[in-house]
């Protein structure tokens, strides 16, 4: 059996990579999909390093004008488990995040394209807050990597260290202010399109 062409040049350029991965989806373990194109598709190759590092191979076929040819072979069946990050360089790493006005910034996040889950880093700059609101319908895991602060509820107060691992149940009223060193946290939840916040002065549901 040959391998499987796509000919993406007639296409519009927001339909041609979602096309790509659908077909390189449906190929079996061993299989290759023969990608046609009329540049080197160099942004791809970057989002296949994403979703699937060490999982496939890319060999140009053709480099000719508007006739750019690459052979992307299937080796696994699945994405590859990987490790994404190292959390203590992230921990070690000042003026990461670009933080907002607020002091807030995310410092790294998932970039799958293919995931059930979200999960970011965030910093907050010495002394700043995310301030109280009503967390959205998903539970929230935490999990403090460097600095200090404090995680306050509806009815107390929790101080934020190094290690501490912290569950957000859904709907659940929050604040988070940054120590004099700063706080980082790891987030992990469903995955959501959006990561909505509401003012604490909603009644909770």
């Amino acid at each position: 059996m040959g391998d499987q062409q796509l000919d993406v040049r007639g296409m519009r350029k927001p339909e041609k990579h979602p096309a790509i991965f659908q077909a390189y989806g449906g190929l079996g373990v061993g299989e290759a999909l023969v990608l046609v194109n009329d540049h080197d598709p160099r942004h791809l190759r970057d989002e296949f390093e994403i979703e699937y590092p060490g999982g496939y191979s890319w060999e140009y076929v053709a480099r000719d004008p508007r006739d750019w040819r690459i052979r992307i072979t299937k080796r696994a069946s699945t994405p590859l488990p990987r490790v994404l990050a190292d959390t203590t360089l992230l921990a070690d790493t000042t003026g990461l995040g670009a933080p907002d006005a607020a002091g807030a910034g995310v410092a790294w996040k998932l970039q799958m394209r293919e995931r059930d889950l979200d999960s970011n880093v965030i910093t907050l700059a010495p002394g700043a807050a995310i301030g109280a609101h009503y967390g959205p319908d998903l539970d929230v895991l935490i999990h403090v990597l460097s600095g200090s602060g404090q995680l306050v509820t509806e009815l107390n107060a929790a101080p934020l260290r190094p290690g501490s691992l912290v569950w957000l149940p859904r709907r659940s009223r929050r604040e988070f202010t940054a120590g004099s060193d700063g706080l980082m946290y790891l987030t992990v939840h469903q995955r959501r399109q959006a990561l909505m916040l509401t003012p604490h002065d909603r009644k909770a549901t």
